[in-house]
């Protein structure tokens, strides 16, 4: 029988329709564990593996726990947030409640907070489903020989090019620790980061010539709008994300090897580059909005211009008729046989004198 893989279980619920849930009430006392009754049940799968073996099933909270050992790294991963899971972790791991309730009440801001013997990790893993822009809070804990990983959603894989990478020993994953495997989730949730930012980008290439042309609608400062809250989610998400690679890469604990730390240094120069673009395509963004304004106001400039040409030519015209249009009885050329056909002449020398003129001054 193959091992169970996460790609073969059926989807949970699309990404989109997740609400996320109030679960710590205010005054609760802090490491509380607020059980959901209407969370669905949480997926245990675990990963054992060193230099020359392997394992991966799913499995019980209380398998996972039974089935470490000292020997190579055991990684447990939890689909969904499961207060009766996590505490019992937390019992054998030695977890600390504060982190344990900071995995469950979600969303926490990216952090790294290290601990007596472990470190815990928050990560934001983005990813753009039917267009929107979803965000998932993934929780971190390792420490000697051992990684457990708390993903928010029981959905598809978020690690799958990770497990793969230790399914078939590529590079060193099987023979450094938790720290390497640490460094690799994080790594991964990084690199996720720039499909979307280049989407976001040729969105805003295409809205740009769109508004540029003749097709720029309500629609267009919606779709702007929008991009402008993906981006400063992408910034909330990348920000502190690079300060908590910072932090593991400062670790004085011996929790994360000195090998480490020069693979730690890549993913840092990642979210580097990735804050930086981000910054840039803000920047983009505030410029089109700008681009979209100035392109409103020239064309109601333009519809101004029109109408008051119109007015212009018809002020003169309209003082004609309404001076030949006066009931007195004693007016001159009241009687007059050409009187109709002068006044329209009149009017029409008028308004082509008005339309020369406004010619001449670049105004027609």
């Amino acid at each position: 029988m193959r091992p169970w893989k996460r790609g073969d279980r059926p989807l949970h619920a699309p990404a989109r329709a997740w609400k996320r849930r109030p679960r710590i009430r205010p005054g609760t006392l802090p490491g509380t564990l607020a059980h959901d009754a209407a969370a669905p049940p949480a997926r245990v799968s675990l990963i054992r593996f060193a230099h020359d073996s392997f394992d991966e099933r799913e499995v019980s909270v209380d398998e996972a726990v039974a089935a470490f050992a000292p020997g190579g790294v055991t990684w447990i991963n939890v689909d969904g947030l499961d207060a009766t899971v996590l505490k019992r972790l937390g019992e054998a791991f030695g977890l600390h409640p504060l982190a344990l309730e900071d995995a469950l009440d979600v969303p926490q801001r990216p952090k790294a907070e290290r601990y007596e013997k472990h470190y815990f990790l928050v990560l934001h893993a983005l990813r753009l489903v039917d267009g929107a822009l979803t965000d998932e809070q993934v929780s971190v804990f390792f420490g000697e020989r051992w990684i457990i990983t708390i993903q928010e959603r029981i959905e598809d894989e978020t690690f799958g090019a990770v497990r793969a990478a230790i399914r078939h020993g590529r590079g060193r994953t099987r023979e450094a620790g938790a720290d390497y495997l640490a460094y690799l989730l994080l790594d991964s949730v990084i690199d996720a980061y720039f499909p979307i930012i280049e989407t976001i980008g040729e969105r805003m290439s295409v809205l740009e010539q769109e508004i540029v042309g003749t097709a720029a609608t309500t629609e267009c400062l919606l779709k702007i709008q929008q991009i402008r809250h993906e981006l400063l989610a992408l910034r909330r998400a990348v920000w502190p994300t690079r300060e908590e690679v910072a932090a593991l890469m400062r670790d004085e604990s011996g929790l994360v090897a000195p090998e480490t730390r020069v693979f730690l240094r890549d993913a840092y120069d990642h979210g580097v580059q990735a804050l930086e673009i981000v910054e840039s395509e803000r920047e983009t963004a505030t410029s089109i909005m700008e681009i979209y304004l100035s392109t409103q106001n020239q064309r109601l400039n333009e519809v101004m211009k029109v109408l008051t040409v119109i007015s212009t030519l018809f002020i003169p015209l309209t003082f004609i008729a309404s001076i030949y249009g006066m009931n007195f009885e004693a007016m001159p050329e009241l009687k007059w046989r050409f009187g109709y056909t002068s006044a329209l002449g009149l009017m029409a020398v008028t308004a082509a004198g008005l339309v020369a003129y406004f010619k001449r001054r670049g105004w027609w």
